[in-house]
């Protein structure tokens, strides 16, 4: 068996034993200013870009918005209309940028559909390529992301900051 040490995501794996977090990250992000250390790429009027801390696939976003809620249809017009407009926007960029050749955009709503933090909706764009899903995630449970979070976030800024 190959191993493949993946040091950073032990934060991650401890954290959620963690019965009370102090605080909504999503929320905490969402006040800060763009930067490479929060990752977050745009403020918006009532939402706001930024890449996925553990990405499923180089160049992983995430659009937030301001507003802590987890829920979809309570979300007010003006800001729905917002989380969608930065979602093409975001497509348009990762695709003039890193080239996939294909998207998975979407929502996991409640712990049960896979929401890493539920209690604050949040859009997932996922760049997807040809060959991406190959042996290492299917049969060895490993996904591997060739480049890192600084990297992209390096060549994504400068198209969001436009």
């Amino acid at each position: 068996m190959e191993i493949k040490f993946t040091p950073w995501r032990m934060a991650y794996i401890q954290s959620a034993d963690t019965p009370a977090h102090t605080g909504c990250v999503l929320c905490a992000n969402g006040q800060a200013e763009p930067s490479a250390t929060n990752l977050v790429l745009y403020r918006g009027t009532s939402c706001y870009v930024l890449m996925n801390l553990y990405p499923y696939n180089t160049g992983h976003l995430m659009v937030v918005p301001f507003q802590h809620t987890a829920d979809l249809p309570g979300l007010a017009g003006d800001v729905a209309g917002e989380l969608f407009a930065l979602t093409q926007r975001s497509v348009t960029i990762l695709g003039d940028v890193l080239r996939p050749h294909g998207f998975n955009i979407g929502m996991n709503l409640g712990q049960t559909a896979g929401a890493g933090i539920d209690t604050h909706l949040h859009m997932h764009i996922v760049p997807r390529w040809n060959g991406d899903a190959n042996f290492m995630p299917i049969i060895g449970g490993t996904k591997l992301v060739p480049e890192a979070l600084e990297q992209t976030y390096a060549k994504l800024h400068p198209h969001f900051a436009a």
